[in-house]
């Protein structure tokens, strides 16, 4: 991960998936997401992501593609990542 840019992470979930949404809403209100750039992606669109991830969405990952949380938004999870990043991992 780039230090000098913005933390990066990717959700995964399905369009129109109401978990999905929540999880989003409840991630970019969390008040140390304006350090992070958020890319979303369709879990359905990647045959390996479907596999993998499918059946656990929504799944936000980082750059190293491990899982900061899934299901539901975990802020507790969110922050020790978010902590573990800041103290470079």
């Amino acid at each position: 991960m780039d230090s000098t840019g913005p933390l990066r992470l990717l959700l995964m979930g399905r369009p129109e998936c109401g978990l999905c949404e929540e999880f989003e809403a409840e991630l970019v209100a969390h008040p140390d997401f304006t350090s992070i750039h958020l890319d979303q992606v369709d879990v359905d669109s990647n045959a390996d992501w479907q596999r993998r991830y499918g059946l656990r969405i929504p799944v936000l990952l980082d750059d190293w593609s491990e899982v900061v949380c899934e299901g539901r938004f975990d802020a507790a999870s969110f922050e020790t990542w978010l902590g573990d990043v800041r103290r470079g991992r």
